[in-house]
């Protein structure tokens, strides 16, 4: 195993997926965000530091990469140090052992009791490993990899945990939204307000978002905290390319209660470009964005807890399909879900949603 340490190093380390992978079912990620890992800059580095390694066969060829790195929020959520791994490729199951080896020596070593991957760099952000559905292509923010990944995680000694499904809603148009969220169909209850997106101020938007998102999801086992910065980062040039009509939010007396944020699918663009976004690629897109609106992505959605079971999310799930279908999409992917989210999962097979790819994380204890 040896560190990235050169620049040829760090292309290297963005171009071995491109090599393994079938380019239309492999969605890289942004190359500008592996290059701010390996210089120390975005907003991860108040965190923790995030090192790159990549793994060489006796010809010196690349045949395996993975960060190692950690976060104290993680370790404050799972109760144990625990040492984290991500963007993590391989050609078979003897590299992942040697990769995964030499992150355990790195964790003993510095006092960590587990190991937890694949994430980039949280499981919240980007991750996972799919377990089915690898005929499928993958989509923005969720993972694909080929069907010999499973297997050598726990070949690893890695055993799987929160497992997950991500979903399709095909054909929206054949769907009628007051039969499909007729709960949510109809006026507004008192002192509810409905709220979109605009492109214009997005950043204060996205303030009010994170507002909602931090307290909807601080119960799960994966979540950790999101801070301003984060979002920020992760939302880069959304303001180019929101469909305003589709990052929707619900206030309750003045208080931001309820949200749900769908984007255009990029993943084409994404997958032809291998994750790269240099400026040429940036007028490319600003010129071709139309093309993007036939299919949508679901990133995230959720309820501030003291304003659950009021039904402001069938309220959002009515008005995000009567706005999918006036913008002529004909098909939303939906991010993972947990197994332990059946009423989630319900809203989506309520519109003849399917799961698409089962996906799982892997932790192995260090006695």
């Amino acid at each position: 195993m040896t560190p990235v340490s050169t620049d040829a190093d760090v292309q290297e380390f963005i171009d071995l997926p491109l090599r393994l992978h079938p380019q239309d079912r492999y969605v890289p990620l942004w190359q500008d965000t592996i290059r701010r890992w390996w210089k120390g800059e975005g907003p991860h580095t108040a965190h923790g530091p995030v090192e790159l390694v990549l793994a060489r066969d006796a010809h010196g060829s690349v045949v395996g990469r993975s960060t190692v790195h950690t976060d104290q929020r993680m370790d404050t959520k799972l109760g144990a140090p625990t040492q984290l791994l991500g963007a993590t490729e391989f050609t078979d199951s003897d590299v992942l052992a040697g990769l995964t080896a030499y992150v355990e020596e790195v964790a003993r070593s510095a006092g960590r009791s587990a190991m937890l991957g694949p994430v980039s760099l949280l499981p919240n952000q980007t991750g996972g490993v799919i377990t089915s559905g690898f005929d499928e292509r993958g989509f923005v923010d969720s993972p694909w990899n080929p069907q010999h990944y499973p297997a050598a995680w726990e070949a690893a000694g890695f055993q799987p945990v929160w497992p997950a499904a991500t979903w399709i809603c095909e054909d929206l148009a054949a769907h009628d939204p007051e039969q499909v969220c007729a709960r949510g169909a109809g006026p507004l209850p008192d002192g509810v307000e409905l709220h979109h997106g605009r492109r214009r101020g997005l950043a204060r938007q996205l303030g009010t978002l994170r507002s909602m998102l931090n307290p909807s999801f601080a119960q799960l086992p994966y979540y950790t905290q999101i801070t301003a910065a984060e979002l920020a980062a992760a939302t880069d040039g959304l303001a180019w390319l929101l469909d305003e009509q589709l990052l929707l939010w619900l206030t309750v007396d003045g208080e931001p209660s309820a949200f749900v944020l769908v984007v255009p699918d990029l993943t084409a663009f994404v997958q032809a470009t291998g994750g790269r976004m240099a400026r040429r690629d940036q007028v490319r897109l600003l010129l071709t964005r139309r093309r993007y609106r036939r299919d949508a992505v679901l990133i995230i959605k959720g309820t501030v807890p003291h304003a659950q079971g009021r039904g402001l999310m069938s309220i959002l799930s009515h008005r995000l399909l009567a706005n999918l279908q006036a913008g002529d999409y004909r098909s939303l992917r939906v991010t993972f879900i947990g197994e332990d989210n059946p009423a989630s999962a319900a809203q989506f097979a309520a519109l003849g949603g399917r799961p698409l790819h089962g996906v799982t994380f892997y932790r192995k204890e260090l006695a």
